[in-house]
This record gives structure tokens, sequence and C-alpha cells, in this order.
């Protein structure tokens, strides 16, 4: 996926990795269409936890730009809780951090598959391959963000439709650098697992990753160390995660 002459859309776009994505796409001769639930500027304003709006969306552009070729679904929540559940943040997780990609998919695919070719960008973090400690909802929500871009890769690999998912670990944006400074012990274990990085590197590795069409994007090749010694020794694995927030 070369995302030159593309129309992508990204949702998640007024900021953060959303707002790099969309700048670096349009950087590479991209058409865009960014999205973020408030309007402003040339961001469309859409609620992507909302079924019917996101398939509002998607209509949209494809009278607008004839097609969607790259649908980036970017948006996420953190939480900050465990098993307490203030505001009904659980439910709000689920639904931006995982519904949202399962509406954006049930909205697009049907396009993609009658034009045989499509590419969906799924982000999730690095907690959907590892854990969020502090932050149970997201440790969830991630996790299944990951399960449902697998399941998109299995059903449509073979069918013109390819899938990437995201999963950063530390991103220099609001999400991390407030609890950070708030002196989070759950921020402080991420900043220590590995470097920080702008969302513009981020962005990068995106186009890198979608160029070599890499189901696991990894702006931080230490998740995918990470992630083989908690698949070969979960236990040992735990146990040293435990000692990171410890410390």
């Amino acid at each position: 996926m070369r995302v030159s002459g593309k129309v992508a859309v990204v949702t998640g776009a007024a900021s953060g990795i959303g707002a790099a994505l969309t700048a670096r796409f349009r950087a590479e001769g991209a058409t865009v269409v960014p999205v973020d639930r408030e309007p402003g500027g040339d961001v469309v304003g859409c609620d992507v936890s909302d079924a019917a709006a996101v398939a509002d969306l998607v209509a949209r552009a494809i009278a607008e730009h004839g097609r969607i070729d790259l649908f980036c679904a970017n948006a996420g929540i953190a939480t900050g809780i465990g098993l307490d559940d203030p505001d009904d943040l659980w439910h709000r997780a689920l639904e931006v951090n995982v519904m949202a990609h399962v509406y954006a998919a049930r909205a697009v695919v049907p396009h993609m598959l009658a034009r045989g070719s499509g590419y969906l960008l799924n982000t999730a973090s690095a907690a959907g391959l590892l854990t969020s400690p502090g932050d149970a909802p997201y440790t969830a929500s991630k996790h299944a963000a990951v399960g449902f871009a697998e399941w998109l890769a299995v059903t449509y690999g073979d069918r013109g439709i390819r899938v990437s998912v995201l999963c950063p670990l530390g991103v220099a944006t609001p999400m991390l650098l407030g609890p950070l400074q708030a002196g989070s012990a759950a921020a402080r274990a991420v900043a220590a697992s590995g470097e920080i990085r702008t969302p513009e590197q981020v962005a990068d590795a995106v186009v890198a990753g979608l160029a070599a069409e890499t189901f696991l994007i990894l702006p931080h090749p230490e998740v995918g160390t990470f992630w083989a010694q908690k698949a070969s020794d979960p236990d040992r694995w735990l146990a040293g995660v435990r000692r990171l927030v410890a410390g």
C-alpha cells in the first residue's frame, strides 16, 4: 500500500497520532478525510461509537471522493481505572476502542469488497499485546482490538482487503504525558519500558508498515521482544511487570 494518490479516512485526527497520520499521508500525496468527535477546520465531526454516524461518514466520503482506499480506525481513549467504574467508563472504553473498529469495518468492507481492494489500519496499542498497568478497560479493549484485526485479516485477506494493527508503546501525546506528569505509576512503567516516541515517528512507522503490508506495525521494536517473552514464559513475564510497576 503506497498512500500516494489514495483516499484515506483517519479517525481521532484532531491531535496526537491521528493528526500526525493525516499530515504524513497528505505529504505522501494522499487525499485525507480527517475525522474527530468535534469538527473544526477541515476535520469532519463524527462520534465513532455511533454505528449510524460511522455509516453516514463512510457514505459521505465515498460520495465526495468516489472511493475509500484506506480506513484508519485510530480514535481511542484511556480511563485510568481498574475494577471500579465511574461514569460507566468500562462501556465507553469498549465502545471507542473496540466497537468503533467494528462499525468502521461494517460500513466500509462491503465497499472494498465490491472494488476488490482496500486497506484497514486499526490503532490498538502495545497494551493489546502486553498489558496496561493501572488501566483495566484499556488493557481489555486493546486486546479485543488486536483480536478483531486478526479476525478481519483472516476473513478478508484473500479477498483483496489488507489489514494492519498499530501497536505503539509510549507516545508523546496527552494520553501518556498527562498521567506521567501527575505521577501515575502506570505511566512511569510505560516510560521505563522504552523510548517515548513522537506522533510523527509513529506516522513514519505506519507508512513503512503499510508499504510492507505488515499486519503488526510496531513503532517500538522492543514490543515484539516483550511479546515473545510473554508468550514463552507468561509467569516470568507477569512477575517482571509487577516489579516494573512496583519500582
